[in-house]
């Protein structure tokens, strides 16, 4: 066995994940009780029937929106009295959802809520509008920063809505990467909610022509030093997964070179953060007229991160849809590794029919590769016996009609 095997085996000792999840209120479940156990556990059921669902819940407990990045107000639960001709869209219901666990983190347990939580603010017009947050409770004390969850619990996932991930736009390019920096660094999510906001509040000005130059200068200014942050942690996790990869790389798996195609993070590369600051500080002052013409605002939002398959030096773009499938696989065992290693516990792994597009041998690689890594895994499939070779060591659930069996 291997160094790296080593390390991981005394990590993964002391076993990780999450030992109850209780639903309410979410998507179709009125409520729902898992009792898990710390080993793959395969949730099967009929297309439809919710299996997604329970892996979003999880994906709740860690910093963030989710694994769909979905509305709060899409997430609670459809009832007949909601679905009526007076039902409107932006209506605030007084039905909320929550999801709640115990987590084991090595020798700790600790229990996590999130849920909505219905406020109002007063608007310009002096009229009261409803809205909903989000709120998170760690030992049933209320938290102010969703990034105290990476300190007790994370997960990586894959969804079937990634496997177009190489051929659309960058932006779900970016929010994956993202998601991979969260782990590492737990201001990162703070950091890009900031600069999202910041960037809404600068373009609306601009575009409303209210020409404040102080309002905005004041913007331009926060916005390049929390954009240079964001970009300095991007071309970190970049860098760690790639000599990560390099030193370690997969027998199975085709192995990847990561790249950031930004102009913000390749400034990085020979110039010191603060003159970077500077010079995006003046981008956006130049670019305001950008925004008045409906021309696109160059920065961190809009850097690509680009994969390329190793051996074929092919970029992703170009491979097939199951090469596709295996690189994304790659980065995720990669940073799954690396994870464990960094933070002193294992990532739960949530695998939304990781099944498609994998061949019998892919497959099985994959399964292999979960056993050996020890890691809870969430695996959602309509077949079961798929997952034949891991019968008895996992958990097996089957979902019907809003119930598990």
């Amino acid at each position: 066995m291997d160094n790296l095997a080593l390390k991981l085996d005394a990590i993964t000792a002391e076993k990780s994940g999450v030992l109850r999840l209780t639903l309410t209120d979410f998507r179709n479940y009125q409520f729902l009780r898992i009792n898990a156990e710390l080993c793959p556990i395969i949730i099967t059921g009929e297309n439809g029937c919710g299996k997604t669902n329970i892996l979003e819940a999880i994906s709740f407990l860690t910093p963030g929106r989710g694994l769909r990045s979905a509305k709060l107000s899409d997430i609670r639960r459809i009832t007949p009295a909601l679905v009526s001709d007076e039902y409107s869209p932006t209506e605030i219901s007084s039905l909320n959802w929550a999801v709640s666990a115990q987590v084991q983190n090595n020798e700790d347990v600790i229990e996590i809520g999130t849920a909505v939580e219905k406020s109002a603010r007063e608007t310009e017009d002096d009229s009261i509008r409803s809205f909903e947050r989000r709120i998170v409770k760690i030992n049933g004390v209320k938290i102010s920063s969703q990034a105290e969850l990476g300190k007790y619990i994370s997960a990586n996932w894959l969804t079937p809505q990634m496997d177009r991930l190489f051929r659309g736009g960058s932006q779900p390019r970016r929010s994956f990467l993202d998601r991979l920096v969260y782990a590492f660094d737990l201001e990162h999510a703070k950091r890009t909610a900031n600069f999202e906001h910041l960037y809404k509040e600068w373009y609306q000005l601009i575009k409303n022509g209210i020409n404040d130059t102080k309002w905005l200068s004041s913007l331009e200014e926060n916005m390049a030093t929390i954009g240079v942050a964001i970009a300095a942690a991007r071309r970190e996790q970049i860098a760690k997964l790639n000599s990560f990869i390099e030193h370690e790389p997969d027998d199975i798996f085709p192995n990847v070179i990561l790249e950031l195609d930004g102009s913000i993070e390749k400034l990085l590369d020979k110039m010191p953060a603060v003159e970077v600051e500077d010079f995006y500080r003046n981008l956006l002052f130049k670019q305001r007229r950008n925004v008045l013409y409906n021309d696109s605002v160059d920065g961190i939002n809009r850097t690509d991160f680009k994969v390329y398959y190793k051996k074929k030096r092919m970029p992703a773009e170009l491979c097939s849809t199951g090469e596709q499938k295996s690189l994304l696989i790659s980065i995720i065992l990669a940073q799954t590794k690396c994870q464990t290693l960094y933070q002193g516990f294992a990532p739960v792994l949530l695998l939304d029919e990781v099944a498609a597009h994998l061949d019998d041998i892919k497959r099985e690689a994959l399964l292999e590769k979960i056993r050996a890594l020890k890691v809870q895994a969430w695996i959602t499939a309509t077949d079961p016996e798929l997952f034949s070779s891991l019968k008895n060591e996992s958990q097996f659930i089957c979902i019907k009609n809003g119930k598990i069996f």
